[in-house]
């Protein structure tokens, strides 16, 4: 499958053909670990020159769990974080935007900050990854879109099958938006995540195509779904191979698996996945293992445990690019990226090996 000429990111498909990359980890689990309160959120505890001050002192909603909201309040704390994945190894860093979409800030009273908070993220990540990038190891602003809170294939209401909270053209704006930001910020990866809802990803699919053609920059896009139980499916029903081939017409340059289970868990799917996106690199970012509130980052797996897990993967072949999601830390991402330091990237089919290299020349 040969795939389009990359304005960003030229170097990343080089890299993925000679190694395994890494991933940062969770960026919300590192935001719990500052125990910030209301005021912090509102931006107390920053004096920076791009500080907010009394901006949104007076906010009517509380704002504490608003994570994106820090991107505008709290830059220190999300620059940080950056950096601290960075130092570990991440060859990839997200963007603090998995929420900042119109959509999901209709919670918090804050949609019309959206596109604000998408383009100082993608700020936050490029400098990170400037001040860390060196001619041997360039790192990459990953600009993520998550799946929203709505789901625009499945009814909120048990008694009416054919009601939804949310339809495509919401969805497709509000990505849209996103997505414009994300690259005016300097991101060089599109990363469509955490994907629960075929349907929902479709809409910000057709954003990014949207984006591109107005921008006139072709960035490389990453496809990550999340299998939600031992069904081995993804919430709105489809199995993983349904799920390829239902994003495959985009060409991404990797589609992989994010998310819900642990990596234990979710090796049969990244099998599976492996298996029949043959001209496509794969991606995996597990949790370390299951929630455990009793635990320090509220889940079961230390950095020690991921990463054995991790590189079982790695040395059976399935994998280009690892990392981490719920419950994992710059401790994880080191201990992954050592673990699978030694280890061959996976192999593309030589049929697609052709289509993607041509296509990926500058």
């Amino acid at each position: 499958m040969s795939s389009p000429r990359y304005t960003r990111a030229q170097a990343l498909p080089t890299i993925l053909q000679q190694r395994i990359a890494i991933l940062d980890g969770a960026m919300g689990t590192m935001i719990q670990r500052f125990k910030l309160g209301e005021a912090q959120y509102r931006g107390e505890g920053y004096n920076g020159a791009d500080a907010a001050g009394a901006r949104f002192k007076d906010f009517a909603r509380d704002v504490k769990g608003n994570n994106e909201l820090l991107s505008l309040t709290r830059p220190d704390v999300i620059s940080s974080i950056h950096e601290g994945y960075l130092a570990a190894g991440a060859d990839l860093i997200e963007t603090n935007t998995f929420g900042a979409t119109t959509v999901a800030q209709e919670d918090y009273g804050m949609a019309e900050l959206a596109r604000e908070m998408n383009l100082r993220s993608a700020q936050l990540a490029r400098a990170a990854c400037d001040k860390f990038s060196t001619p041997d190891k360039p790192r990459f602003v990953a600009g993520a879109l998550g799946p929203t809170p709505k789901t625009a294939s499945i009814s909120p209401d048990v008694n009416d099958p054919g009601a939804r909270n949310v339809d495509f053209e919401t969805l497709r704006q509000a990505y849209l938006e996103q997505t414009l930001d994300l690259i005016a910020g300097g991101a060089d990866v599109i990363l469509v995540e955490t994907i629960f809802d075929t349907l929902n990803a479709k809409a910000a699919l057709f954003a990014v195509e949207e984006a591109f053609e107005q921008t006139g920059e072709r960035l490389p896009i990453i496809i990550s779904g999340t299998v939600t139980d031992a069904s081995g499916r993804i919430l709105s029903g489809q199995t993983v191979t349904a799920f390829w081939h239902s994003v495959r017409h985009v060409k991404p340059l990797a589609v992989g698996l994010n998310c819900a289970l642990g990596a234990a868990l979710m090796r049969p799917y990244i099998q599976e996945l492996s298996n029949v996106a043959k001209d496509t690199f794969i991606s995996c970012y597990p949790n370390a293992g299951l929630p455990n509130p009793m635990s320090d980052t509220g889940f079961d797996e230390t950095p020690e445990v991921t990463s054995r897990l991790v590189h079982e993967f790695a040395a059976e072949g399935l994998v280009n690019i690892v990392g981490g999601c719920c419950g994992t830390t710059p401790d994880h991402i080191g201990a992954i990226s050592r673990a699978v330091a030694g280890e061959q990237r996976r192999s593309v089919s030589p049929a697609g090996a052709a289509g993607v290299w041509q296509g990926y020349q500058a």
